[in-house]
């Protein structure tokens, strides 16, 4: 039965939490390879009269250059006129390129700076997540100071974690030609990432640690690596596990992102703070975990500086997580977006008390979501067996269309996931849910159009990793050897499309449809007939 937390609990859930807090704060974590920057001050500021007005403002050690979009120059300003131009931007903080003209025009120019301030009342760059080293600003006086500020402290060496690693081992975006998942891609609040055909190009200088890239892989190809999803486990962990220790009551995980500045204070004593990069930096496998731990409730805190497509990219993830919940008997409010005007109120737990998992966060992203959702799984009073999940959920099965299949196997060479296998010798599709990554390579690559997904999850671990045949045929064995060497309708077809072809008239040249590959060749060689055949055409080449 639920424990209700009373008032008088909060003195010793303030002191469990204090020390809870204490022993993460020694927790280590992994460090990651560096990204490093070098600027030497050239700035390149676009707009009108107002640009031409505020260059002599910049400091010694900035290089400015006037990039003059309308207006008259001014003398003792270094300033090129854009002139109707097009402008488009491309590059970072000490490596930007900005071309003015159409590549390849007689009135295209190209300038290299290490800054660049657009004053331009719509920014060139339309990104959520600017490159570092570019800026915007209002022409107000106040806006300009702080520009003068920013820009400068940007001289000089800097360097900044790489964020991200990537395995396009694993990776569902192309296989064979063909696109298939590009949630990165779409989701990327930076567009930093870009397409290779076969796998995706993380650019680690565009690249700013927004996460939401590795919250919706399906695969875990991408995984968000400062810090690792294995030291935040640990973290959520043990901050459970002690808050526990000490007599603290109805824990509730508050996820708090670095870039929106400092932490709300949490004036209720069971609300355990832990402060990520980026909310979307975390996905199913920490929020699943969090509750599998024992936190009775999981809030992630928006404090205004999500990029609307990055929490668009995210509600699919929430989506499913409420589905998963709510098919275990879970609320499905347990994990769930709030602000920081609601923690001024009292927060509801939503989970009941469940023995904590003591699974450690390391192995793959799918790996650990599976684990978590066989703890609640477990400790589930009533749990369906089964929950069918929105489209973009990344669990599900496969189905292929019976007639339809051929068994060329080509949806086995492209599944990422190895969800899809071979029979082994045998004329079999087979599947395993498990790996299904719902990315629809499959179904993109099948040429008889016979096979479709649908997204779904079991939560019987068992059925979930069984190997099951989603289609069969049954095996031709030559004639000859009895070694099996196709399937009956592919013989039968061949037969009958070859029945007038005259190649095949006599009977003995008919059987021969019917052996392997090996005594085929053997019967050929000891019939006359069909030698003379062979040396006739090989006469007309």
């Amino acid at each position: 039965m639920k424990e209700q937390m009373s008032d008088s609990s909060q003195p010793r859930n303030i002191s469990a939490r204090e020390t809870a807090l204490a022993a993460v704060d020694k927790l280590p974590v992994e460090s990651t390879s560096l990204v490093k920057y070098q600027s030497r001050g050239r700035v390149a500021v676009i707009g009108g009269m107002e640009a031409l007005e505020f260059a002599p403002r910049l400091g010694a050690g900035l290089q400015p250059q006037v990039l003059l979009t309308e207006g008259v120059e001014e003398p003792g300003v270094p300033v090129i006129p854009v002139a109707g131009r097009s402008i488009r931007i491309e590059g970072y903080l000490g490596a930007f390129k900005v071309q003015l003209g159409e590549a390849g025009s007689p009135n295209a120019e190209t300038v290299a700076v290490d800054l660049v301030l657009d004053l331009s009342p719509t920014p060139l760059l339309s990104m959520a997540m600017k490159p570092p080293g570019y800026f915007t600003s209002a022409t107000d006086e106040q806006s300009l100071d702080n520009a003068v500020a920013t820009l400068s402290g940007l001289t000089g060496s800097f360097e900044k974690p790489r964020y991200f690693a990537y395995d396009p081992s694993i990776c569902a975006h192309g296989r064979s030609g063909q696109i298939a998942c590009t949630r990165c891609i779409d989701a990327c609040p930076a567009e930093a990432i870009g397409s290779l055909g076969e796998s995706v190009e993380v650019d680690p200088y565009l690249c700013q640690g927004g996460g939401v890239c590795a919250s919706v892989c399906p695969s875990g190809a991408i995984r968000y690596s400062y810090p690792d999803v294995a030291d935040t486990l640990t973290k959520i962990r043990t901050l459970l596990r002690i808050y526990r220790e000490q007599g603290g009551q109805e824990p509730v995980v508050v996820f708090t992102a670095d870039a929106d500045g400092r932490p709300p204070a949490l004036k209720q004593a069971n609300l355990l703070p832990v402060m990520v990069e980026e909310l979307a930096s975390i996905g199913l496998e920490v929020w699943l975990s969090a509750l599998a731990y024992g936190a009775q409730a999981v809030l992630l805190v928006e404090g205004g500086c999500m990029p609307p497509g990055v929490a668009a990219a995210l509600k699919d993830q929430f989506e499913a997580a409420a589905d998963i919940l709510d098919a275990m008997g879970y609320p499905r409010d347990a994990i769930r977006v709030t602000n920081q005007a609601e923690l001024t109120e009292k927060v509801e737990v939503a989970m009941p008390v469940t023995d904590p998992a003591g699974y450690y966060g390391t192995g793959g992203k799918r790996q650990i979501v599976y684990m978590a959702i066989d703890h609640l799984y477990e400790q589930a009073v009533q749990p369906k067996p089964m929950v069918n999940l929105s489209a973009g959920a990344p669990f599900g099965a496969a189905y292929i269309e019976e007639g339809a299949c051929t068994l060329c196997l080509a949806c086995i060479g492209v599944c990422p996931g190895k969800a899809l296998q071979s029979g082994q010798g045998l004329p079999q599709v087979r599947f395993i849910e498990a790996n299904c990554l719902q990315c629809g390579m499959c179904t993109r690559t099948c040429p008889e159009d016979a096979i479709w997904i649908t997204p779904r999850l079991l939560f019987d671990r068992s059925a979930r990793a069984r190997v099951r045949v989603l289609y069969e045929e049954e095996p031709f064995c030559c004639t000859v050897c009895g070694k099996p060497f196709a399937t009956r309708s592919v013989i039968d077809k061949m037969l009958a499309k070859l029945q007038g072809h005259w190649m095949f008239q006599s009977e003995r040249a008919r059987n021969r449809l019917t052996m392997c590959d090996d005594c085929r060749v053997v019967d050929i060689m000891q019939d006359a007939d069909a030698m003379d055949s062979v040396n006739d055409g090989q006469k007309l080449q």
